[in-house]
């Protein structure tokens, strides 16, 4: 393929109710679209799943956008990709940035599904029609308001696996009420980096109710202290925010500083580089789970057609898509089914899901054309 145009959209979408982690509130997120078009007429598009302002990594959407006009999108422009390895030399003097990486690398997949008459799942080698999946619930004021919360997605979502989010003080009480009312529920917990080894006790406290997994509790650049942190307690640790690269996944397996690993697309720099991870992980005996970034509907899509793949053991951060805005970008909409799984779509090219593009026109705060000089 030869890639010619690429304009970005900068689009916002409204949360249903203000969504809150261990580090902000957000009413509103701001993502990406990359509409990349090939000299033979192909259209990709690509999502770059940015944050706003740079709360969960160093990458956020303004900057996203700067990057990827200036040297992301004119580094691939005139330039034969005949494969993956042809479009990641056209970055290999570019350091970080990788959720920005993302959005172009989803485009390139995207056309290639489309030259190949192929899913994406099938081009990345994924062979499950359908993937587990589980629900992400943001902080609440009380631990009572998270238990509610719960119980929706437990009782009338049937949801197999619930994540909750959590901070000092606001821990072990809603993992007691959870656990008390529903002991046989796949509870696992997120922390956003808001825990130290000081919080050690903390840990052990909640070793006794059985949790499916902590998920990075110590700090986002770290793996020796969460190294030390899994020696001293048997809920497993997974990693989310340490892990940026396969290199990142080999120093962290090699100290045993995790049981799990969250592969989230956009923070490891694509598609092709969650593959490669989760194989690596497969083989010493990791197991791991496709995260999300709070994606619009096209994002999720490719996140499911990944999730595919038969090493994504656990159940995906991917909801149905009324969970979170109160319009989404793609008809039709993401649904789970009663069994808590989700259909992975067959077609090539992505083309079960559609872009709503006069809800996208609306959506749009900035827009940026970039061609070939």
């Amino acid at each position: 393929m030869i890639i010619e145009k690429v304009i970005l959209k900068k689009i916002r979408l409204t949360f249903r109710k203000p969504f809150e982690i261990s580090s902000g509130r957000m009413a509103d997120r701001d993502t990406i679209l990359v509409y990349a078009y090939t000299k033979d007429g192909i259209l990709g598009v690509g999502e770059a799943p940015t944050l706003s302002w740079p709360i969960y990594s160093s990458d956020f959407t303004d900057a996203a956008l700067l990057v990827l006009k200036q040297f992301l999108v004119p580094a691939i422009l005139g330039k034969e990709l005949h494969t993956i390895e042809d479009f990641y030399q056209c970055h290999k003097n570019y350091k970080g940035h990788n959720m920005s990486r993302t959005g172009i690398e989803a485009a390139f997949w995207h056309i290639r599904s489309q030259e190949e008459n192929k899913s994406l799942g099938e081009l990345w080698g994924g062979t499950r029609k359908e993937i587990p999946v589980g629900v992400s619930l943001g902080l609440e004021s009380s631990a009572e308001k998270i238990l509610e919360k719960a119980s929706h997605w437990v009782e009338e979502e049937k949801s197999m696996r619930i994540k909750i989010k959590v901070k000092p003080g606001m821990d072990i009480e809603p993992v007691r009420l959870i656990k008390e009312k529903y002991p046989d529920v796949s509870l696992m917990l997120d922390a956003n980096s808001a825990y130290t080894l000081k919080d050690i006790d903390v840990f052990k406290e909640l070793d006794q109710y059985n949790l499916l997994m902590i998920e990075q509790p110590l700090a986002e650049d770290d793996i020796i202290d969460h190294a030390a942190l899994q020696k001293k307690i048997k809920t497993p640790i997974c990693l989310d925010e340490s892990i940026h690269s396969l290199e990142d996944t080999r120093k962290a397996i090699e100290m045993d500083a995790c049981k799990i690993i969250n592969i989230k697309p956009p923070r490891v720099g694509g598609f092709w580089r969650s593959k490669q991870i989760a194989e690596y992980c497969e083989k010493h005996d990791i197991a791991v789970w496709c995260g999300g970034m709070m994606e619009s509907g096209w994002g999720r899509s490719f996140n499911i057609q990944i999730s595919s793949l038969a090493n994504y053991q656990l159940p995906a951060d991917i909801c149905k898509t009324t969970r979170y805005f109160t319009d989404d970008i793609i008809d039709p909409f993401i649904e789970v089914k009663e069994n808590s799984h989700i259909h992975v779509p067959q077609d090539p090219g992505n083309s079960h899901f559609k872009l709503r593009e006069k809800v996208i026109d609306k959506l749009t705060v900035d827009e940026i054309e970039v061609t070939k000089n």
